[in-house]
């Protein structure tokens, strides 16, 4: 009997066991959800009231916190894909289910939605990941942010006049500039940290103000490259630019990162069948979703004066086979007709998103 639960996976065991806990989903027992979007977490707290649910999602986390350690076997990620499968199948408000940006429970909303969704390639999956954000309630007002002189130095002023965002960019350029004690290194990780914290807690007026504030002179331009602290948040203190698709690797392993960039890669995504470039026409989505990557390890930045030469820390050197792979994601920033148009809009004109929280 022993031996015979071991050659069964682990879907199998659970839905041989629900009859006899007499918890077995059936179609009839599946709780309804609203047809709009409902928030991971409200979906996982329903699936934690049914043992079936909630012990096929702590199976997703063990081969979640697996494939962290090494590559998944093809044995073990046929298992995990079943258990997945089968979560869904039955529970599918984990499916359709999306996550609110600068909610206070943003990163729990992440894991949750990222847990039962395995990570491309694992599987033989080479498909570009959906956004995990809701982006389907917009506002149609449009923001006053700046005047037509000098747009970047009124939007400096501006930040420095609400408190909130003076303060908040005080403490990011600090976290990016103290050296950690014996070194001549900044700490990366607190300085990201705080980066993150002025974009999710500054209104947009403010902070993609001073991100975006178009340039017409040298001067202000190498101050506009300057705002994120470059030489912390950006660039390694080497000088060393890693591997594109090593970047994007590491960047899959943290919640946060996964989301900020299949965000950036779903609402920036160029076409040339549109009059802006882009498969998404919403200036506000593609910057906010450009400015979501500032502060993880995948945070571009301006490599010059110009409002649209923008680019990641990184190269494709030593992408063998996987070189067209790593170009293709080094030119979503460096050649990407729709990033262009949005870096150098006129901010006056943006249709920002409502934040609901």
């Amino acid at each position: 009997m022993i031996f015979l639960l071991a050659t069964v996976n682990f879907s199998h065991i659970v839905y041989l066991l629900c009859p006899l806990l007499g918890v077995l989903p059936s179609s009839a027992q599946i709780l309804p959800f609203p047809s709009s979007h409902t928030d991971c977490v409200e979906a996982h707290r329903v699936c934690s009231t049914d043992p079936c649910c909630e012990a096929l999602y702590r199976g997703l986390e063990l081969c979640a916190a697996d494939s962290a350690v090494s590559p998944l076997g093809e044995q073990a990620a046929a298992e995990c894909l079943e258990r997945q499968d089968t979560l869904l199948a039955k529970h599918p408000a984990l499916s359709s289910c999306k996550c609110q940006r600068s909610f206070r429970k943003e990163e729990q909303c992440l894991h949750i939605y990222w847990r039962v969704r395995l990570l491309p390639g694992q599987l033989g999956e080479d498909e570009m990941e959906i956004s995990p954000y809701d982006d389907t309630l917009m506002d149609n007002r449009m923001a006053s942010l700046l005047d037509a002189e000098n747009q970047c130095l009124k939007a400096a002023q501006d930040c420095g006049l609400y408190e909130k965002c003076g303060s908040l960019r005080s403490e990011y350029v600090l976290a990016c500039t103290k050296r950690v004690p014996g070194t001549n290194r900044c700490n990366q990780h607190k300085c990201h940290r705080a980066l993150r914290r002025f974009l999710e807690r500054v209104p947009e007026e403010y902070s993609l103000g001073v991100l975006f504030c178009p340039c017409t002179n040298t001067l202000c331009g190498e101050r506009r490259r300057k705002t994120i602290v470059p030489s912390c948040s950006y660039q390694e203190m080497e000088g060393l630019q890693p591997n594109c698709l090593h970047q994007q690797s590491f960047c899959r392993r943290d919640d946060i990162c996964r989301s900020r960039l299949a965000d950036f890669l779903n609402n920036c995504l160029p076409s040339p069948l549109t009059a802006s470039g882009c498969v998404k026409d919403s200036a506000a989505l593609c910057l906010r979703a450009y400015a979501g990557l500032i502060g993880t390890i995948m945070t571009p930045n301006y490599i010059s004066n110009s409002s649209s030469d923008v680019s990641l820390w990184c190269n494709c050197e030593g992408s063998g086979n996987h070189w067209q792979d790593c170009l293709r994601l080094q030119r979503m920033f460096t050649h990407n007709s729709c990033l262009r148009e949005f870096t150098c809009i006129d901010l006056s004109v943006v249709h920002w998103p409502v934040h609901l929280f």
